[in-house]
């Protein structure tokens, strides 16, 4: 595992931001930790990134969730699984970790009804968005989509309608001032 301290500080402040129901910060420390798995491809990163941005878009829609028969119960599992995997973190068990990030995500097929199919949904756009800032991020779109999962054409489609090619990352200099700068640069 690459970063654990980053990983258990995300985490951490996750929990945090939950108590205090702030979901944008949640959704903020997601991104810090996409942030650190575009330049590690670390899969324990990505899958941090994952569940902790999943969370800030159930935790957006808590109020539509909770008239939904099984909500609590999955709402307070997953909130104790934060913690275990807090808790294998600070232990330094990479294994204990992974586990916890799978009870996350098979927690989900144990849901009946619209709640099941809500959560799924939560998660599959997760994955995609996670995938389009790797993408961002400079990761080739046949990794990234393997990295999380979700086909090249979920991933070119999402990012199509993004266009990605507008973040500041993803733009390349024109040929005149890559001239200048190579001109400049053997000076």
């Amino acid at each position: 595992m690459q970063e654990r301290g980053n990983i258990l500080r995300i985490f951490q402040e996750t929990r945090a931001a939950i108590a205090r129901d702030d979901s944008a910060s949640i959704h903020s420390l997601s991104n810090q930790t996409n942030n650190t798995a575009a330049l590690t491809n670390d899969p324990d990163n990505i899958a941090a990134a994952v569940v902790v941005y999943a969370l800030s878009n159930i935790i957006e829609k808590k109020e539509y969730y909770f008239r939904i028969q099984g909500w609590k119960k999955f709402y307070d599992s997953y909130l104790l699984t934060i913690d275990r995997i807090i808790d294998a973190l600070e232990e330094r068990d990479d294994q204990k970790y992974r586990d916890n990030i799978k009870i996350i995500r098979s927690a989900i097929e144990n849901l009946s009804g619209k709640l099941r199919g809500y959560i799924q949904d939560v998660f599959r756009r997760t994955n995609i968005n996670r995938a389009s800032k790797l993408y961002e991020h400079g990761l080739s779109m046949e990794k990234t989509s393997k990295l999380l999962g979700i086909s090249i054409f979920e991933l070119a489609e999402y990012t199509g309608a993004k266009q990605i090619g507008d973040v500041p990352q993803a733009r390349t200099m024109n040929v005149n001032d890559r001239i200048k700068l190579a001109v400049d640069f053997f000076k």
